[in-house]
């Protein structure tokens, strides 16, 4: 995919996810916060559906509501014989495919190994799908059949230790510092060869669309990148044909 920005679509599968956290060793609650915080790394959420039959799951309506996921209702499984949630999930999915051309990236959250056949149609029709399950309950089947898989489990793991903020750094500029930082490392996870400034800044508006560096006393993103880089937070170069900043990495920064 090229470093344009992509569109998403997401579709909960939330019955398979729920449960293998209740057969998992820790016992842990499924949270779609951080699977959104990491996902809005990757582009811009344009459709949010979550399947399941609420009677059953309803402790998680309250949270997917706020994250303004759809909430599909399907009757229990008892009554219609088969798993009607992974049918409608997969309708429509193949829907939205084929009328909505400007979504490209379809992500399924889910480890079950029957929709490695829908992996396999939305990618056969020029889509990019990213795949999200626990490691004890997802299928390799349904691994390799998308172009990209994430483990619940690893969503908090990061790819190089950042900077942290020392005390020369006053308390109004922290938050906007932060914010940059979370999302220089979101772009490393994406192994982006090359960090450029406004990718930096869309990623941040992504994660924060409240987000304006005069907000923290910036004229320019430029000028946030420079102070950035005077408190040894990141490295910056600049690119030979367009003259704006890149982000190399990060500073070696002293606490």
């Amino acid at each position: 995919m090229d470093e344009r920005e992509r569109r998403l679509a997401l579709f909960l599968d939330l019955e398979n996810l729920a449960l293998g956290f209740e057969k998992g060793r820790n016992r842990a609650r499924f949270r779609i916060d951080k699977v959104l915080e990491r996902l809005v790394e990757k582009g811009k959420i344009l459709v949010k559906e979550a399947y399941a039959d609420w009677s059953r799951f309803s402790e998680y309506k309250a949270e997917l509501h706020e994250s303004a996921f759809e909430l599909i209702d399907i009757p229990k499984r008892s009554r219609t014989g088969k798993n009607s949630a992974d049918i409608r999930l997969c309708v429509d999915a193949m829907d939205l495919c084929f009328s909505k051309d400007h979504i490209d990236t379809f992500v399924i959250l889910s480890g079950d190994s029957d929709f490695s056949p829908l992996a396999s149609k939305l990618k056969e029709n020029g889509k990019y799908v990213i795949g999200l399950g626990t490691q004890g309950s997802t299928s390799q089947m349904l691994v390799d059949n998308c172009d990209e898989f994430i483990f619940y489990e690893e969503l908090d793991e990061v790819a190089t230790r950042p900077p942290r903020l020392n005390a020369r750094i006053a308390k109004d500029k922290r938050p906007a510092f932060q914010l940059l930082i979370e999302s220089i490392l979101a772009l490393m996870r994406e192994n982006k060869d090359v960090i450029y400034s406004s990718m930096v800044k869309q990623t941040m508006k992504r994660k924060q669309p409240a987000f304006n560096e005069s907000r923290f006393g910036y004229r320019t993103f430029s000028a946030l990148l420079e102070d950035a880089s005077k408190f040894n937070l990141v490295v910056l170069g600049e690119d030979a044909r367009s003259g704006t900043y890149v982000v190399r990495g990060f500073g070696k920064n002293s606490n």
